[in-house]
């Protein structure tokens, strides 16, 4: 056994028992102490078709959030709430993301849109879709602006990958409005968040890099809960 896994075996059973544990949230309680529906927003991060069902980077397992994540925006209009904000990847052919990840979502093609469920929801044409063309949702986009114009207290934070633009978009809204000197709760629910699983044997035979799924879920989602970020089980009414 590595010195690695000898030193990470307690934190790595207590974390099993963390995601065990998780709170529930509900929908009703947010908005309450929000003051308000019209100061509660929905990001949902990178769910399209390239990320779910269609590509070299599509996932079963985070095309199993893809319901939950439609429960969700259902739940939240149905509440009140108006504000769905979807940073999606949109890269032209020759984006500089290629040499670290294969080629996806490229801007114009299927990869690109989002997924079905979400565009069957009868009030998606009110969702705000901001193209990214990296890894981060703020670096390059129309993200600072559209917040300028939107009156958040708390930010719900959904979508896919839990460690790589989940993360970033959820550790961007709340150091934002830590540095701002503003209060903003980012409430990030578990079942609605995933990330993709390659073992170590399959990376070798293409070359990438390993990227365990579970490990790197559950460790990005408690990194989240160590920055201040309010991790729950799900969002009920």
């Amino acid at each position: 056994m590595t010195k690695i896994a000898r030193s990470s075996g307690p934190f790595l059973e207590w974390l099993d028992r963390w995601m065990a544990d998780l709170p529930d949230e509900t929908m009703s309680g947010l908005v309450k102490q929000t003051g308000g529906a019209s100061r509660v927003a929905v990001f949902c991060v990178d769910l399209t078709v390239g990320f779910c069902s269609e590509g070299a980077l599509s996932s079963p397992r985070v095309e199993g959030i893809v319901e939950p994540i439609a429960r969700l925006f259902r739940l939240a209009h149905s509440s009140g709430v108006r504000q769905f904000i979807l940073p999606q990847d949109s890269h032209p052919a020759d984006s500089p993301e290629f040499g670290a990840f294969p080629p996806h979502c490229v801007a114009g093609s299927a990869e690109a849109d989002t997924v079905p469920q979400l565009e069957a929801l009868p009030f998606a044409s009110t969702f705000v879709r901001i193209p990214k063309q990296s890894v981060s949702p703020a670096a390059g986009t129309d993200l600072e602006e559209t917040l300028d114009s939107l009156l958040v207290d708390t930010a719900i934070c959904v979508g896919d990958c839990t460690d790589i633009c989940l993360y970033q978009m959820a550790m961007f809204l709340k150091t934002r409005a830590t540095a701002e000197g503003r209060p903003v709760r980012v409430v990030v629910p578990a079942d609605c968040a995933q990330t993709y699983d390659m073992g170590v044997d399959d990376a070798a035979k293409v070359g990438a890099l390993p990227h365990p799924g579970d490990l790197m879920h559950g460790v990005f989602l408690y990194h989240m809960a160590l920055n201040g970020i309010s991790v729950v089980r799900t969002i009920d009414a």
